[in-house]
């Protein structure tokens, strides 16, 4: 059997990891994965986790099985989170995921279960996952610009694309921060946004991956409770990976907002019946941090404080790394980096540049441009604002901004 299987393509982001481990040059640098990192490199464990975790060890409650709705108290405490303590009992159903892709997965088998082959709308370029998964679970998928000449978010024509959506079709949007460009809308684009999607009839999708990361948690949640306010149905896929720092305990949920109690009821059947067929039930460690957390006001405020610090790392990195492009003499390319929000960065290089980039300075991003910005220990950015600078001079022809989703 498996002599009949085909070379499968290689993940682009792990397969760039791996080339990273190999190269053994003392410079290197590695921005490619979306992860937090302090000013020494490490990926910390959050002191409002540890202490959350000692908690539950003390406890050394029952590991028995959740149900296929995982953990009920962390669904509740995520919901409110999300959507705000004034949501209306019977607005929408929560179910526990595996971080935010498997929640991506599990909307994205609603969907197909629901209207088999529904256009789904993506940006361009877009978080490198959400096509495959969207795919994978049989819709098809279109793509919209997202920024304009400059790099900015492009309102006028990100409005125009979106018009010829038709009712019913769904549009993934990511609620802030945005994968890999880090141009957001503003809020007046967001209200817009919201008015089209009620005048029109289609279905807000949002991705919340990096909330808490971009001007802070409760700004960076403001766009998608505008979107909730306005429309009826509306999809929503969580992520506890970066704000949370729980990488590897894959936690998430996936909400659906509806109009009848009925209606939910058999969305939140729905999706305990895919979570079924795909993993059974999602894992309860992080779930159970994250409850431990949002019940509990000293932990939640130790957490939100902690936040606001990498949060402000982050910011701090960015302006960093523009400031010494400026100096370098890249104004232009300083300008687009400094409108950007988040983790990532869209560094204005061609994929060709982003080779030499690793090839000759040991700077390792993605083809598409995009590199971490949360990665980076501070004193190591004065050399990426000059490798950059070095590529940039090399070939000074401007990278054109669509068409680098993958």
């Amino acid at each position: 059997m498996l002599e009949l299987l085909p070379p499968p393509p290689a993940d682009p982001l792990w397969e760039l990891t791996a080339a990273f481990d190999a190269d053994e040059r003392p410079e290197r640098l590695g921005l490619v994965l979306g992860v937090y990192r302090d000013h020494t490199g490490r990926t910390p464990v959050m002191a409002a986790v540890r202490e959350a975790e000692v908690r539950l060890a003390e406890r050394a409650e029952s590991k028995e099985y959740r149900g296929l709705s995982g953990n009920t108290a962390f669904n509740r405490a995520m919901q409110t989170m999300v959507l705000g303590p004034e949501t209306p009992a019977g607005r929408a159903v929560t179910v526990q995921t595996v971080a935010g892709s498997g929640a991506l997965r599990l909307l994205a088998d609603l969907i197909g279960r629901t209207r088999p082959g529904t256009t789904v709308w993506i940006s361009d370029p877009a978080y490198v996952n959400h096509r495959p998964i969207l795919e994978a679970a049989g819709l098809e998928v279109r793509t919209f610009g997202w920024r304009d000449a400059e790099g900015a978010f492009d309102t006028e024509g990100v409005l125009r694309a979106l018009a010829a959506a038709r009712r019913d079709d769904v549009v993934l949007l990511q609620g802030c921060c945005h994968n890999p460009t880090g141009a957001d809308p503003t809020l007046d684009a967001w209200e817009a946004l919201a008015e089209l999607a009620a005048r029109d009839g289609w279905v807000p999708f949002v991705d919340l991956a990096y909330h808490g990361l971009g001007d802070g948690l409760e700004a960076d949640l403001l766009p998608t409770r505008i979107l909730a306010a306005r429309v009826p149905e509306m999809l929503i896929a969580v992520s506890c990976s970066k704000n949370f720092g729980l990488y590897s305990d894959r936690t998430g949920c996936a909400m659906v907002l509806g109009t009848s109690a009925r209606a939910l009821g058999h969305a939140e059947t729905a999706l305990q019946n895919a979570a079924r067929t795909l993993y059974s039930m999602p894992p309860e460690h992080g779930a159970a941090v994250v409850a431990t957390i949002l019940e509990d006001d000293g932990l939640r405020s130790a957490w939100r404080a902690e936040l606001e610090v990498m949060r402000g790392r982050i910011t701090a990195n960015r302006a960093d790394l523009t400031t010494h492009l400026s100096a370098l003499g890249h104004g232009a390319a300083a300008r687009e980096l400094d409108r950007q929000k988040g983790m990532f960065s869209m560094l204005p290089l061609t994929p060709g540049q982003m080779h030499e980039l690793r090839a000759r300075h040991a700077v390792y991003g993605t083809a598409s441009g995009r590199i971490n910005i949360a990665g980076i220990a501070g004193h190591r950015i004065p050399r990426l604002a000059q490798a950059v600078a070095a590529v940039l001079d090399e070939a000074p022809a401007p990278r054109p901004l669509e068409g680098l989703a993958r």
